[in-house]
């Protein structure tokens, strides 16, 4: 939101115990990350619990059914206790008097307080408040109401800032340089002019350059596998970014490359539960479509969810396609594909990789 700087800006951060540790040595966030800790009165979280838990408690299928996130209400007697956690939201109304609405009106500086109740803003994220990769949001209104529709028309905002730290921290703790693979990552830079950060237990299965084709493949026979391809178009134009464009161009590189020995099965898209969701979204700066759905052998022996970015480099003219699967029939899997979407996320051409970088890289080729 365009507001959203100077509202962080305009936060007190002294006027009150609230805030007091951010100035002490950090620890990082404990908790389960799925959980959100909401500090709200409990006759205010009656009334906006229903719109909390459509937004953040939305299910998701992997094919089996599994929530985004988790929300625990907890009173603010217990915020000693809690501090440490990794997300925590606040919630209450300019017209209320309960301590939690109280306690969040203390803690806002009064220029902050103008802008909640003109309705420009009514959420305030800070992060590392009191530990280290740290999320607090603060959600206030002028009443239960109008918090009730903020939240929401606000509802794709408010998500996204608590997948996008959870993801941060994720790939924090996904990139460890010294185990990192330079050397495929080196040789699909300095052949193909792009990187994309490889883990140790991944392998080069499919290297194509004819096919303009690359396949990372980590857990081959066990059982959980990740598979990721890229998979890009030269002197390609924005006409390759609809819907159905992606559907087929994925299916027709799975297809083809994703087989069995003996050529008996293949992969492509399943439209048995849904037809794949596809979303805008800012992939590295870059425009992109987002797409999220389910894979299947040809067969209908197994199958599982997939995630994939699609872009127009329009500095190269090339289309990119960058796509991870999960195949882990007995397991639960949120958090598997939620890794491959943060190791996609690595993905960078060479123009868009600090002169230390390439080098790092490219010194995995001596």
């Amino acid at each position: 939101m365009k507001n959203k700087l100077l509202l962080l800006a305009l936060i007190t951060l002294s006027t009150i115990f609230l805030f007091s540790a951010c100035t002490n040595s950090q620890k990082p966030a404990i908790g389960n990350e799925d959980d959100i800790i909401v500090i709200a009165d409990s006759s205010l979280y009656y009334e906006v619990e229903a719109e909390m838990l459509h937004v953040f408690e939305k299910i998701i299928y992997t094919p089996q059914p599994e929530n985004l996130f988790i929300l625990k209400r907890e009173n603010i007697e217990k915020l000693s206790q809690l501090k440490n956690r990794k997300n925590i939201i606040f919630i209450g109304s300019l017209d209320s008097q309960d301590k939690i609405s109280t306690y969040i009106k203390q803690a806002l500086d009064s220029s902050v307080t103008k802008v909640v109740e003109s309705g420009e803003e009514f959420f305030i994220n800070k992060k590392n408040l009191w530990a280290k990769d740290q999320l607090v949001m603060f959600i206030v209104a002028n009443s239960v109401e109008e918090l009730k529709k903020d939240i929401l028309k606000g509802n794709e905002e408010l998500l996204y800032s608590f997948r996008n730290i959870s993801n941060h921290r994720l790939f924090s703790n996904l990139f460890k340089p010294r185990f990192e693979n330079k050397k495929i990552e080196a040789e699909l830079l300095s052949k193909y002019g792009w990187s994309i950060y490889v883990q140790p237990a991944i392998e080069l299965a499919i290297n194509d350059s004819s096919g303009n084709f690359v396949w990372l493949r980590s857990g081959r026979n066990t059982p959980v596998e990740r598979w990721i391809f890229v998979h890009w178009i030269e002197n390609a134009n924005s006409q390759y970014l609809n819907n159905d464009s992606l559907i087929n161009i994925r299916n027709r590189e799975t297809k083809k490359y994703f087989r069995v020995s003996d050529d008996s099965v293949c992969v492509d898209i399943s439209f048995g539960m849904s037809k794949p969701m596809v979303t805008q979204a800012n992939f590295n700066e870059h425009y992109a479509l987002m797409s999220q759905g389910f894979w299947k052998f040809s067969d209908k022996s197994g199958g599982g969810p997939f995630i994939n970015y699609s872009y127009l480099d329009e500095k190269t003219g090339r289309f990119y396609m960058i796509d991870a699967s999960i195949y882990a029939p007995k397991y639960y899997k949120k958090k598997l594909i939620q890794q491959a979407d943060v190791i996609l996320t690595s993905f960078r051409t060479i123009d868009e990789l600090s002169e230390e970088r390439k080098e790092e890289i490219l010194d995995a080729l001596e």
